[in-house]
């Protein structure tokens, strides 16, 4: 009979560096992480074990079975996007198509030209800027991962590109397959 051998993540045994400058603090199962770009916190589940030894965040498991092994990779890349978060932070780009279409801000809001009866007025949350560099271009920056890209996901959804003349909001350097239209036929 073959023994059975652990599996071990690949991305779960890495260790996170911690650069200078940064405050790690672990407690029960919450970490704090602060940076010089803000505070962000995160709770892992308790059957995952995060040490901190001579700067290096170490996620460890404590048995091998198959939410263990599902979690042990994922807790290791949120707390790795933590880090990045509050030392170099987070931007999506969003570019926008079309006659008349723009952008500017305006006090605590995002007004969007793009071709409706009225303007498109999206709320700006708090943890989050957003920059106008052009009225066509617009930037969402922030210091959690996931928040940046449900905003950037949020304001392309008000105008999605359309297949036949691109027109919408994109992101940079987003491909959107172009139809024929009626010339085809």
């Amino acid at each position: 009979m073959v023994a059975k051998e652990e599996v071990v993540s690949r991305i779960g045994k890495k260790s996170i560096e911690t650069p200078s400058g940064i405050e790690v603090k672990i407690e029960n199962n919450t970490i704090q992480i602060k940076g010089e770009k803000g505070k962000m916190e995160f709770s892992f589940s308790p059957r995952l074990k995060v040490e901190l030894e001579n700067n290096q965040i170490l996620v460890k498991r404590r048995n091998d079975s198959k939410v263990d092994r599902s979690l042990h990779g994922l807790t290791r890349t949120l707390i790795a996007n933590m880090i990045k978060g509050v030392t170099k932070g987070y931007e999506k780009r969003l570019e926008i198509r079309g006659i008349g279409y723009r952008a500017q801000i305006k006090g605590n809001e995002l007004v969007l030209n793009l071709a409706f009866s009225h303007p498109a007025n999206f709320p700006i949350p708090k943890d989050i800027t957003i920059e106008t560099p052009s009225p066509t271009q617009v930037v969402v920056k922030g210091i959690d991962k996931q928040k940046v890209g449900e905003v950037a996901a949020q304001i392309r959804s008000l105008r999605k590109p359309e297949p036949y003349k691109g027109k919408g909001i994109r992101y940079v350097g987003e491909y959107i397959r172009q139809k024929q239209g009626k010339k085809v036929a």
